[in-house]
């Protein structure tokens, strides 16, 4: 995981990135009618993924935002609260993690959509707000936390370690003690790197 803030400003664009256009992926699908429709998903065409695309080009944005103002911490925040370090394994730690931030992120994007695309773009009175994002968060939660849990934070976490598996461990590959193993296909841990951030 990031060691420095330069590499949590990179991890953060890629769960940006990747929460944005998965959400986006399924709205859009929800706009179209597909899932009413007999078969459900199963009816969808590509032309959801290109209009995903467009409206992920800035949704992303606020997701960054707001998961840097107080989604990343207030998650943190209340994760401390359900697990103990002692007692929990890293693996179900960063899992009560994320389902926190989702927790917290869902609600938040769920507001700004609706504010968006029902009340600025779509027309609707401001005084039906409540109902509005009370409905796009019943929607919105089961797929953002299943999709946080098992893409986005896989992918970014991958794609982060291709890119970042190298820092840190030159001094040690040279040694021979740490080797990773091609065998598993799976990124070494991360070396704790010096920062002076």
């Amino acid at each position: 995981m990031p060691k420095n803030r330069a590499q949590g400003i990179i991890f953060g664009i890629l769960m940006s990135v990747t929460m944005a256009y998965g959400m986006e992926v399924y709205n859009v699908a929800w706009k179209m009618g597909i899932p009413t429709m007999p078969g459900g998903f199963s009816n969808m065409t590509n032309v959801v993924f290109w209009d995903a695309l467009l409206e992920a080009a800035y949704m992303w944005l606020f997701v960054f935002l707001f998961s840097n103002l107080w989604g990343t911490r207030g998650g943190a925040a209340l994760a401390e609260k359900i697990v103990d370090p002692e007692r929990d394994s890293a693996f179900v730690q960063g899992t009560v993690r994320s389902c926190c931030t989702v927790l917290i992120m869902c609600p938040t994007m769920s507001l700004v959509a609706s504010i968006l695309f029902n009340v600025v773009l779509g027309g609707m009175p401001v005084a039906q707000l409540p109902a509005i994002w009370v409905g796009t968060l019943i929607k919105n939660f089961p797929m953002a936390l299943l999709w946080n849990l098992f893409a986005a934070g896989p992918v970014s976490r991958l794609v982060f370690g291709r890119f970042f598996s190298h820092v840190g461990m030159h001094d040690r590959e040279s040694d021979g003690s740490l080797v990773p193993d091609a065998r598993s296909g799976l990124v070494p841990e991360y070396v704790e790197a010096d920062s002076r951030d």
